[in-house]
């Protein structure tokens, strides 16, 4: 991280100035929880992708930072909606904005988040405004597809690990890939380049997201993991370890699965479905996978035509997000 230090404080800085206009909107039920949210910090992993891409093509990173910012914003917007739809307590181990306002207060300032995050797009000229919008646009379809196809799986029955890792592709991958190939637009890079460092962070972004639902049912610490852990279970996710438990359980075990699923006693139905993943070593074959995706993440990463050593420096930071403990 301590590569990335400079331009994240770029980003920090570019995201105060825009802030600080948030203090005098009204009405300000409207505008305090958009700063609210803004404001619980977190990695800012896909701003910093931004300004990480198009600094790879040796161009000044300031050129992405609307692009950085737009990202940061629809992020967050999704978020808010998210949390709304999953009946989620915390975020980043404070109130969720509908929890500490209402839910139509919530609805309402993710809306303007999302008219916001495009709005950022029109500091740019016409030529690249199209491009970036283009992407913008065809990234938030798939990414709202992605969280429909969440929730019904929920409800549905025969879902195999190959839906789920299609579903968070759009739910959560393609929003990596669609940073780096923004940034790399603003470098005014190749478009082999662009979908090479696209299809790069799209396949870190589902490592990621799977390395997420391995520390929602096994972080040992949920202040630092910043949500509820267990979260996924209670809430009947069916995510890759879940179905992979499904997949590889023994009849036994499938009869367990779906008693705990139905349970009342939240603090038993975690522990209950905790202990079959622990014995089936479900928590070792998600990292697998993650790691598989890893892999596929570098090769795309090798085919990039910049500069070397930046290259060796996002690798290593690539690998820094896939192994963080909680």
């Amino acid at each position: 991280m301590d590569n990335y230090q400079s331009l994240l404080d770029l980003f920090l800085n570019h995201l105060e100035t825009y802030r600080k206009n948030l203090d005098s909107r009204s009405p300000k039920e409207l505008y305090e929880p958009e700063n609210y949210i803004l404001s619980l910090g977190g990695k800012r992993l896909r701003p910093l992708l931004a300004l990480i891409a198009c600094d790879l093509f040796d161009k000044e990173p300031k050129l992405a930072l609307n692009s950085a910012l737009s990202v940061e914003l629809f992020h967050n917007f999704s978020l808010i909606h998210d949390d709304i739809l999953d009946a989620a307590p915390l975020r980043r181990n404070k109130e969720t904005v509908h929890v500490k306002w209402n839910t139509n207060i919530a609805i309402l300032s993710g809306d303007v988040m999302l008219i916001k995050a495009k709005q950022a797009l029109e500091h740019y000229d016409f030529k690249e405004f199209k491009k970036l919008n283009t992407l913008f646009n065809k990234t938030a379809i798939e990414v709202c597809e992605g969280q429909q196809n969440d929730m019904n799986f929920e409800s549905q029955d025969n879902i195999h690990v190959t839906n789920y890792i299609d579903m968070i592709t759009n739910k959560t991958a393609v929003l990596l890939g669609c940073s780096l190939k923004m940034g790399a637009i603003n470098a005014n890079t190749k478009d082999e380049d662009q979908n090479n460092l696209y299809a790069f962070g799209k396949h870190l972004g589902i490592a990621f997201q799977l390395m997420d639902d391995l520390l929602d049912a096994f972080a040992s610490d949920s202040k630092k993991f910043g949500k509820q852990i267990g979260g996924d279970i209670i809430a009947n996710k069916k995510t890759f370890l879940f179905l992979k438990a499904q997949e590889l359980a023994n009849e036994k075990q499938q009869k367990a699965l779906a008693k705990f699923m139905k349970t009342k006693d939240l603090i038993k139905k975690v522990e209950g479905i905790l202990n079959i993943y622990n014995e089936l070593d479900i928590k070792k074959l998600c990292q697998q996978e993650a790691d598989l995706h890893t892999l596929q993440a570098i090769d795309y990463l090798n085919k990039v035509n910049a500069n070397v050593s930046k290259k060796e420096a996002l690798k290593k930071y690539a690998k820094e997000l896939l192994h963080r403990q909680a």
